[in-house]
């Protein structure tokens, strides 16, 4: 795994701000919405790339127990200024691919929101996903997050024009009869489909409860979402969550919520 790209990346990325802009909150609010789910007063939770604390935070406020793992120094220290006094919460620096230094079934809530963005390789993101499960206990919950290629490619590609996707074509970085995603360490995030994800739990003994459109088309239509009121936008919500799992529309995300019970 190399870590240079993704250190200068977040050393430099606002990771605060994308999750708290209008547009942005909705795959938080979509994350915590199913945490809540199995959720248990003064659960363990463990967050694995856990950027500058935005979920444990989050969940240590409401009063879980949380031990954090973060691979950037940088956002360890945003992370330690955003604590506040009483918060039940840990972090370390360390890797996705090695969590030796937390014991086997511990954990009620295992969150993997940000490591397999960047990780290249089927051996590299078995092993943090087994790293994951093998430190949740027996009936706890694993949340994996992915970036799904087609929601990337309309928001940045079609739509926003921030990248040229006929250059990706003649890069070689799509695949010209299908449009799947190839990547590499130096473009930072690694774009999949759901038939990549289904192919890559197939090793595990977990079962799958949800497969989630963790943001749907906010980032799609990030201007108008943005220009929502309160009311507005509570109603985008609603509909979102109500949606959010229909076959039909789980490739029209930016990002995927695949959630697992060991």
């Amino acid at each position: 795994m190399e870590t240079h790209y993704i250190r200068e990346f977040y050393s430099h990325f606002d990771e605060d701000g994308r999750l708290t802009s209008r547009h942005g909150s909705v795959e938080f609010i979509t994350t915590m919405h199913y945490i809540h789910r199995y959720l248990q007063p003064g659960a363990r939770v463990l967050e694995i790339g856990a950027g500058t604390g935005r979920y444990s935070h989050a969940l240590a406020r409401e009063g879980c127990r949380v031990d954090a793992v973060e691979l950037v120094e940088h956002n360890i220290e945003v992370f330690r200024q955003n604590t506040m006094p009483g918060e039940a919460v840990t972090v370390a620096q360390g890797n996705a691919l090695d969590l030796s230094g937390f014991e086997s079934d511990s954990y009620d809530i295992t969150l993997l929101l940000g490591p397999l963005y960047h990780l290249y390789t089927p051996e590299d993101k078995r092993r943090a996903l087994a790293e994951a499960i093998r430190v949740t206990r027996p009936g706890g919950v694993i949340f994996a997050a992915y970036v799904i290629s087609d929601g990337c490619l309309l928001d940045e590609g079609f739509r926003h024009q921030n990248i040229d996707i006929a250059q990706y074509l003649q890069e070689g970085l799509l695949d010209p009869e299908t449009f799947a995603a190839f990547s590499q360490p130096k473009d930072l995030f690694e774009l999949v489909r759901k038939e990549d994800v289904d192919a890559l739990m197939a090793a595990f003994p977990v079962t799958r409860l949800h497969y989630v459109a963790a943001d749907g088309c906010a980032l799609l239509l990030r201007e108008e979402v943005d220009c929502m009121d309160e009311e507005q936008f509570g109603l985008f919500m609603r509909y979102h969550l109500a949606v959010c799992e229909r076959p039909d529309l789980l490739g029209v995300t930016s990002h995927a919520l695949d959630i697992l019970r060991k």
